[in-house]
């Protein structure tokens, strides 16, 4: 029992190395995120739709969340759709909104909200108000580039129709050890919530 037991936590540990080392100095990573990634449909929509992400312990806003509101801000003025919506807890969706106005972004053209803790519940709520209560059905939908396939099927779910905008392509094309473990990590737990979604009906 105790020589299985040894035998079996030595196998493991070697799969172990062997995953770390694959996932770290081969594009391994890469050809996964490449082929989860949805790629962008950027064009004229009702709304822009911008997720949420996360906030600093200040309040302030993260790097990611900072690049998505970037993105939407970018997109609205590109005249692409007349409605920009943030979402995001903590007053992630407020901070977003001040950041626009204070780029030029008229304060009647944006809407926030902030009490959606998921993106399933994201989906649900702009539903319900863009598209049952404002009849908008075509949304430019921004959000990581790992993040969309699941957030764009949780849309489409919900009878919206989604043209992709994704944000930090970059990330698909890591180079070095410590960009492939990060792209390994986001992967990992992208890959899990969609299985999860799936097993439970969601999607």
């Amino acid at each position: 029992m105790i020589r299985a037991w040894s035998s079996t936590c030595r196998v493991v540990g070697a799969l172990a190395i062997a995953g770390f080392f694959l996932v770290t100095f081969t594009a391994a990573a890469t050809l996964v995120a490449q082929r989860l990634a949805v790629a962008a449909d950027v064009g004229p929509a009702d709304a822009i739709v911008v997720l949420g992400s996360s906030v600093n312990a200040d309040g302030t806003l993260t790097d990611a969340s900072l690049r998505r509101a970037m993105a939407g801000i970018t997109l609205y003025r590109e005249g692409l759709a007349p409605r920009l919506v943030f979402l995001g807890m903590m007053g992630e969706a407020e901070a977003r909104a001040r950041l626009a106005v204070g780029l030029g972004i008229p304060r009647n053209a944006i809407l926030t909200e902030g009490a959606e803790p998921t993106t399933r519940a994201e989906a649900y709520r702009m539903a319900a108000l863009l598209g049952r209560q404002l009849q908008v059905h075509r949304v430019l939908l921004v959000t990581d580039v790992l993040h969309m396939r699941r957030a764009r099927a949780l849309f489409v779910r919900e009878g919206l129709t989604v043209r992709p905008a994704p944000t930090s392509v970059a990330t698909l094309y890591a180079t070095t050890p410590e960009g492939r473990l990060r792209l390994t990590r986001t992967l990992s737990q992208e890959l899990t919530a969609l299985a999860y979604h799936k097993v439970f009906r969601y999607l």
